[in-house]
């Protein structure tokens, strides 16, 4: 829909650059703030999270739906991500969304997204899903920085879950002097504990049971080297039960929060991190915490 308008309730969408700026422009013209949430749709809690916390700062709430292409590898799924457009509007509706950015792939890469500029953010994108997933952190700071460039936002939100992402997102930011807040919405959780994702819905109702053994492995990771153990050891163990429980271990670590860095003996801010495969569904998760 290239319209701004919408069936009475529904947020209105937008799929071109032209509207939607010129939408933007008369909002900061107005004296508004525009508070950012960009996703790839099939939208859940965690989604939504982020969408309550945009609303409660004030301002215009603009919400992107765009599956990437480029942050898909070679023989991801990017064909059969999950795509439910329709639902996603509808469950927007309950929220004040003042525009959905809805636009199709070739409004994002008009020449193909193979010749697009590539933003990169070398170090924090070659460590931990970078080894797992080359391409990965560049194909997403590629596409953030043109969402940002098109919507202009003063703040954006984005999910701890994807804590790796955050900072690189963060990082791209302070290095490319972008005059954007960028703030953090904790990990939603379903009721067994594992984390909220796009992609569990892959999961089968086993898989979905058993998937809550991860946050159960991260929380005592936590615990014990909250209590002294030494962080090597405790994640040597916790990959050690994940793969007799039937997970296939990419890494579990732990590190600094603020750069990912390996931790040093008065780091006081951490974070375990893992990224693990049960069947063919990857799944990542994270627990960060203070010594």
């Amino acid at each position: 829909m290239s319209s701004a308008s919408q069936p009475s309730g529904l947020p209105p969408v937008v799929d071109n650059i032209e509207q939607t700026r010129a939408l933007i422009a008369g909002w900061k013209q107005a004296g508004d703030k525009i508070i950012f949430v960009p996703t790839m749709g099939n939208l859940h809690a965690g989604h939504l999270a982020l969408v309550e916390a945009a609303n409660a700062l004030g301002g215009k709430t603009v919400v992107s739906i765009f599956v990437n292409p480029l942050q898909f590898g070679k023989n991801e799924d990017l064909e059969t991500y999950p795509r439910t457009f329709d639902e996603d509007i509808s469950a927007l509706s309950k929220y004040k969304v003042d525009l959905v950015f809805a636009p199709g792939v070739d409004v994002i890469y008009p020449e193909g997204g193979k010749s697009a500029s590539i933003v990169d953010v070398p170090r924090l994108s070659a460590i931990l899903d970078g080894e797992y997933r080359p391409d990965f952190f560049k194909g997403v700071a590629t596409v953030v920085n043109k969402l940002f460039n098109i919507i202009q936002p003063d703040t954006a939100m984005f999910g701890e879950k994807d804590f790796q992402q955050l900072l690189v997102i963060r990082q791209m930011v302070k290095d490319l002097s972008m005059p954007i807040e960028i703030r953090s919405v904790a990990t939603v959780r379903e009721a067994n504990g594992l984390a909220m994702s796009s992609r569990n819905h892959y999961l089968d109702d086993e898989q979905r049971h058993q998937a809550a053994v991860l946050y159960d492995c991260l929380e005592q990771v936590v615990k014990l080297v909250g209590e002294g153990e030494h962080p090597n050891y405790e994640v040597g163990r916790a990959s050690q039960v994940l793969q007799a429980k039937g997970f296939r271990v990419d890494y579990v670590v732990v590190r600094r929060q603020q750069d990912l860095a390996v931790p040093e003996a008065d780091d006081e801010s951490l974070i375990v991190l893992a990224a693990v495969w049960l069947g063919s569904v990857r799944l990542i998760d994270n627990i960060p915490f203070e010594l």
